[in-house]
């Protein structure tokens, strides 16, 4: 979980060849409504997201109720949106990719063909709620390489 340019897909990704686990991408789930609205850099509502996460949570209640490891790269930026993903996906482990303004400024500025329009930051960082401790995710800063990441994420994963 994280907001845009966070890593959140190219991290996904990896994690889950690492971990010999499915992959979805939370965007590629995203009613064609939502990616209109956020390529014209329009918010998107929580009315917006609902009908977004019921199918990222609908993946994972299927992989979960199939047996199959899986690894979901989703924004979660709202505790109520990854308390969804949790009563879908019992047992769900959040790996929250952490980055300051400036540093996910940069990525969004030099990642050409994605719809996220970069002048959404500013409302995503508004939107974030960074997990509580209560929610016992594992939080690993951006500014470490990709690998590095992945490293972080398999081992508190493996401790979990």
């Amino acid at each position: 979980m994280g907001v845009s340019g966070s890593g959140k897909s190219t991290v996904g990704t990896r994690l889950a060849e690492r971990l010999g686990a499915v992959y979805a991408d939370g965007d590629d789930l995203h009613p064609q409504a939502n990616v209109q609205k956020m390529s014209a850099g329009i918010p998107l509502t929580d009315a917006d997201r609902a009908p977004w996460l019921r199918l990222c949570a609908q993946w994972l209640a299927e992989q979960q109720d199939e047996g199959i490891p899986a690894v979901l790269a989703c924004s979660a930026l709202k505790r109520s949106y990854r308390d969804l993903l949790r009563e879908a996906a019992p047992g769900l482990a959040v790996v929250y990719l952490d980055g300051s303004h400036e540093l996910l400024a940069s990525r969004l500025s030099n990642r050409p063909g994605h719809f996220f329009n970069p002048r959404l930051l500013d409302s995503q960082l508004a939107d974030l709620e960074k997990p509580g401790d209560d929610e016992s995710a594992i939080v690993i800063p951006i500014t470490l390489t990709p690998d590095e990441i992945i490293d972080q994420a398999t081992a508190a994963l493996s401790r979990a």
